[in-house]
């Protein structure tokens, strides 16, 4: 078997004749065995192309445009590039990683909260005129350095002030200030953006407000002379068809309504994980382990499997892949390689840790486990969405992987391994 790690050039395996995922991680276990036991990430690049085909299938009138920071591996991004979509960046680095896989400056954003003057310096000097504008400071600055920019207002909503402590974008009550500071400044306002978060539980009433807030906007906009063209609905979407579908009945509806197609505007949104999350498998081993039995009057309660519990400790922890867990997102069990839970089999309470010894280091608080043994490998699926650059950091081998189904489909799309695609090399896999 081949792979490289995730550098300007990769090797993807193709797999025939009814190779499996499954087979390519176990091949990669067989080969950490005999060495140094290695964490190691496999990417499934043919998901993202599953994903495009869905996307386009349940919500064919939002444009997707990929924000970087969900996952900025290369190889992601050339996909995605070779896809048609568009990208949002938050600094200069991930505009220069856009720009290098060959996408134009008008399907880059330049997005993200108090942006540094060097980053919009850089959109400027690369003549990327869609900028996120949150509040007047930023209007400020943007007019200074990049007075050719094409703004988006970032409108704040209840849905995503519920999940945050700090103020986000502007209220309805204060856009018609931002209008006009922008139209003394001399920048243009071409749309809006908000975010509405996947946790959100009332879909139909949040996006009824932000819509016609938004509305609002546009049509205070087009008083100031101002050609409001584009509208950014945002994230919240979490990978799920069903949840992909809620929000297509939530939404469709209110664009009719708000934004016809008749109207000319262009509609966008902002899948992140929804591409990314099922594409990455992130497979760990056990380095330690640690038997605990809870005590109660200082004495040990009857030995069955409520009072065992087992620590585990893994080779990757909260400072390496799963960094995501320091910001409150939690981590979902693993499955065990190689392991058929039978019906009769016992299962224990278990937490997995990372290999610092840390307290905050704890990757699963609470889950249930047959018992384990030192060596034994754990399987992570639904990684894509971690941001590969600290499973870079860490120098973890990521294999790419593409079935000959979905490659095919792939250039079906117009995906082409000899333009489109220029960083790739295909080998056929072998065990």
């Amino acid at each position: 078997m081949k792979g490289l790690t995730d550098k300007p050039s990769y090797i993807i395996e193709l797999l025939e004749g009814g190779v499996t995922l499954e087979d390519v991680i176990d091949g990669h276990i067989c080969e950490q065995t005999l060495v140094e036991k290695s964490a190691f990430v496999v990417g499934d690049l043919g998901a993202l192309m599953q994903q495009h085909v869905c996307w386009q299938s349940v919500v064919p009138q939002l444009q997707p445009y990929y924000p970087v920071k969900c996952n900025s591996s290369p190889a992601v991004i050339e996909v995605l590039a070779s896809l048609g979509l568009g990208f949002i960046c938050t600094n200069k680095t991930e505009v220069s990683l856009v720009l290098e896989q060959g996408v134009p400056p008008e399907n880059i954003i330049l997005s993200g909260v108090c942006k540094q003057l060097a980053h919009i310096k850089h959109a400027a000097k690369n003549n990327i005129q869609h900028l996120v504008c949150e509040n007047e400071a930023e209007l400020s600055k943007i007019s200074r350095l990049h007075p050719n920019a094409k703004l988006l207002l970032q409108l704040s909503t209840k849905a995503h002030a519920a999940e945050t402590s700090m103020a986000f974008g502007f209220s309805l009550k204060s856009c018609r200030h931002l209008l006009e500071a922008a139209k003394e400044l001399g920048v243009q306002v071409v749309g809006v953006t908000f975010q509405i978060p996947s946790s959100c539980q009332d879909l139909q009433e949040a996006y009824t407000h932000a819509l016609s807030d938004a509305r609002c906007v546009f049509d205070m906009g087009a008083d100031l002379g101002f050609n409001m063209n584009i509208l950014d609905i945002g994230g919240g979407f979490t990978g799920s068809e069903f949840q992909l579908k809620q929000v297509e009945s939530a939404v469709r509806p209110l664009l009719d309504a708000y934004f016809s197609p008749l109207s000319g505007v262009q509609v966008l949104a902002q899948p992140g994980s929804f591409y990314v999350a099922s594409a990455f498998s992130l497979a760990v081993n056990i380095i330690s382990k640690k038997v605990v039995t809870p005590q109660w009057d200082g004495l040990p309660q009857s030995q069955n499997n409520e009072d065992t519990e087992f620590l585990y400790y893994m080779n990757e922890g909260v400072y390496g892949p799963f960094s995501r867990k320091l910001l409150g997102n939690a981590i979902a069990a693993p499955s065990v390689h190689k392991h058929v839970l039978s019906a009769e089999e016992a299962v224990f309470p278990s937490s997995l840790w990372g290999p610092s010894l840390d307290q905050l280091d704890c990757v699963v608080e609470r889950c249930l486990l047959p018992e384990l043994g030192v060596g034994d490998w754990l399987l992570f699926s639904n990684m894509g969405a971690c941001g590969l650059e600290e499973l870079n950091s860490s120098q973890l081998p990521i294999y790419y992987t593409v079935s000959t189904c979905d490659w095919y489909e792939m250039q079906e799309a117009g995906v082409a391994l000899d333009s489109a695609m220029k960083n790739f090399s295909m080998v056929q896999y072998s065990a």
